[in-house]
């Protein structure tokens, strides 16, 4: 790491130009191949994903995107010839839009059903020839204003679908613009230097900038999911500008303990760019970690932010040397500049308070900690529907417009499609339809009309919930395990419940069976990195514990929130309904990482000064008092840019959002600055015991670089002679 150091500082304009050539390049490659993000849910093996590829295979016309375009009139009924007049040529228009197939009008001999009770509200369904992912985005444009042109005053008209959701969903880049005058403001309050203040952000935008052109042109040969690149911008911008913090904190404390620039560059980046480059790597191994989950949706999101997380750590390592170089000692405030302070560890207060009142503070902090994480237990899966679109949006609109119209459950029709093997299946199909339709949960059911000898059968079914309600899942499932089997016995009947609503729900099913395998994983790999890099027991098994808390935590917010809609309406983020069900598996990836980077850089000073004093209660407290003050101001950027999300209205990146936020905050504020050195005062030497033959096989790790002997007879690590240090 010296090395690295020191070249990239002599060298800083060659560093600086390699890092300008790297990113123009991939700007050219991404502006010239841009990106081809997917949003495909679809499970193998699952059967909604049968009933999909059956639709693709018999009907492939019929196997694209459905969109609707829902139109409401304040006075008099859509059937006006002055209304139906526009309408029906606005229709006309959009048939010949090249993506569409087809238009279904509800002025067209099969439509009266498309029209409400009342006659004020009717829909027409647009059949595209692709799905979403595949559809050009200047088609569902020519659609959504081709519409929207035949609006006028008493006349509305509203779009819905999902390649509408996507074309229309609110554009992220201000909120990024937010955070980062947020994490602006953080670091000029804790470094009083304007030099100290943009750095951080240099380095932080320089590797998210190449992390988000890579993942642009990864997105051709592999599958990413279309929320990928803003999921790496929220966890690109945190974990970058912190760890530029860390270091750049580093190289000042070497600058006022009298170091000149290149010394204190070297000493910053073998010391705190080293405990970087360790959790940087926890944090990416986590993402990666999605893979044992073998679903290409999730897949595709971890790979994204591992890329990004990658390309911020790499520009923390080389391209901050290099602008430290430029920087000198102008990161200091002007004060510090005119009277350097002697680089002395410190005790701070509030260590000193935890040292003496540690148990009282632990229990305090552990029963916050157990109060927010009690919303976790009633934790539901699921995908929210059109209605928590933000308000005034067209989709969200379409969607109060049907379900006023038409009932709740119009907004997400179940689909039967159905393999018929026999004229006896037919029959059999046709005594099915009429038993669903007296099934509890279901308001209409309507057969598609087929053609003769047809193999394959289609009917809709629709709910008398919303989609994404608990009795539309609970309906889903009295369909599978218990009507539609009755129906199948007896003959070569196979029926699949497909569409929208049932994949998410299949999606959400397979996620929860998952959701233990990965946290083990998670928990297990953490556990070994940490016992590696602090040759002990109980820390990592601490460490372990207090991931978990900090989760269930950070989860219970997220339920409380989204799922018991408390104040999301006051934040435009919809009303109550179910949390996203890939939300938890993506959190728990990323807050290992991040939990892990607190957990490194509080207990790698601890440990740097129990080796040197073997003294705990020493060790603890100088550990908390010099890198309390880092970590606090790392997690409030990190609040602060996971929080700036919010303001962007997507209910899902929402969900990120505060979720990531609340468990910064928790993890940094509870767990790392009072439970963990609580727990650490009340377990002494304990805290560093290893057995004698476990140490002797474990290879030799050292995050900040201080040398490693055997160990006692009983476990614990006799001091060395320590490595100079800085104070954080």
């Amino acid at each position: 790491m010296s090395k690295i150091a020191r070249w990239c500082f002599r060298h800083r304009r060659t560093v600086l130009g390699l890092w300008v050539a790297l990113l123009v390049a991939l700007g050219a490659g991404y502006a010239a191949a841009g990106s081809s993000y997917s949003a495909d849910f679809s499970l193998p093996g699952m059967e909604s994903t049968k009933a999909l590829e059956l639709l693709e295979d018999a009907l492939p016309a019929s196997s694209g995107d459905i969109e609707q375009i829902v139109v409401h009139v304040d006075n008099g009924t859509v059937r006006d010839p002055a209304v139906r007049t526009k309408i029906a040529a606005m229709l006309a228009e959009v048939e010949k839009i090249p993506s569409v197939t087809s238009v279904s009008s509800m002025y067209a001999e099969q439509g009266p059903g498309q029209i409400s009770a009342d006659g004020r509200t009717a829909y027409a369904e647009v059949q595209m020839d692709k799905l979403p992912a595949e559809l050009p985005p200047a088609d569902v444009d020519q659609v959504i204003s081709t519409a929207q042109a035949a609006r006028s005053p008493g006349l509305q008209v509203e779009l819905a679908g999902p390649a509408i959701s996507n074309a229309t969903e609110p554009a992220q880049g201000s909120t990024e613009l937010i955070g980062i005058l947020a994490a602006a403001l953080v670091l000029f309050l804790f470094f009083r230097s304007l030099a100290g203040t943009a750095l951080p952000l240099i380095v932080a935008v320089a590797g998210l900038g190449g992390g988000l052109m890579t993942i642009g042109l990864l997105s051709h040969p592999i599958t990413l999911s279309d929320i990928a690149p803003t999921l790496a911008t929220l966890i690109g911008l945190g974990v970058g500008i912190d760890y530029a913090l860390f270091i750049v904190t580093r190289y000042r404390s070497g600058l006022r303990a009298g170091l000149p620039p290149e010394e204190a560059t070297v000493r910053a980046i073998t010391t705190s760019g080293r405990a970087v480059l360790f959790a940087g790597g926890t944090v990416i191994i986590a993402l990666l970690g999605l893979l044992v989950l073998r679903l290409n949706f999730l897949t595709g999101m971890g790979v994204g932010a591992a890329v990004t997380v990658t390309f911020t750590m790499l520009s923390a390592l080389t391209l901050l040397p290099a602008m430290l170089g430029f920087a000198g000692a102008r990161v200091l405030s002007r004060k510090e500049r005119r009277a350097p302070a002697a680089d002395r560890p410190r005790t701070g207060k509030w260590a000193a308070l935890i040292q003496k009142r540690g148990t009282v503070l632990g229990t305090a902090a552990l029963i916050v900690v157990a109060l927010l994480a009690i919303p976790t237990f009633s934790i539901r899966l699921g995908a929210s529907d059109d209605g928590n679109d933000q308000a005034g949006t067209t989709t969200r609109s379409a969607y109060d417009l049907l379900a006023a119209g038409f009932g709740p459950g119009f907004n997400g029709p179940l689909q039967l499609v159905a393999e018929l093997g026999s004229p006896a299946d037919g029959e059999a199909l046709t005594r099915l339809l009429d038993r669903v339709k007296t099934v509890e949960g279901v308001a209409a059911v309507a057969a598609f009309p087929a053609e003769p000898g047809a193999k394959v059968a289609i009917a809709m079914v629709i709910p008398t919930t919303s989609p994404q309600d608990e009795g539309t899942t609970d309906l889903i499932d009295r369909l599978r395990d218990d009507v539609i089997p009755a129906a199948e016995k007896g003959n070569t009947l196979q029926v699949y419940v497909g569409g929208a609503t049932a994949i998410f729900q299949d999606f959400a099913s397979v996620l929860t069976g998952k959701l233990p395998l990965f946290l083990g994983v998670v928990i297990v790999l953490g556990f070994l990195l940490l016992m590696l890099a602090f040759r002990s027991l109980l820390v990592p098994l601490t460490a372990a514990v207090m991931n978990v808390l900090a989760a269930a935590a950070s989860f219970g917010v997220i339920v409380a929130i989204f799922q018991w809609g408390w104040g999301s309406s006051l934040l435009n983020l919809g009303g109550a309904g179910p949390v996203e069900s890939f939300v938890p598996v993506i959190m728990l990836a990323i807050l290992f990482g991040l939990s892990m980077d607190y957990q490194v850089f509080l207990v790698s000073r601890m440990y740097e000064e129990w080796t040197g004093a073997h003294d705990n209660r020493r060790a603890v407290t100088t550990g908390q008092s010099e890198t309390g003050r880092v970590i606090v101001a790392a997690a409030l950027i990190m609040v602060f840019v996971f929080g700036a999300f919010v303001l962007g209205g997507e209910r899902v990146i929402s969900e990120f959002g505060i979720g990531l936020a609340a468990a910064v905050a928790i993890d940094a504020f509870l767990i790392r600055s009072v439970l963990v050195p609580a727990l650490m005062h009340l377990f002494g030497r304990a805290n560093w015991w290893l057995p004698a033959w476990l140490n002797r096989i474990l290879p030799r790790f050292s995050v900040e670089g201080e040398p490693h002997i055997p160990a006692h007879a009983d476990g614990t690590v006799p001091p060395p002679q320590p490595a100079p240090t800085a104070v954080n």
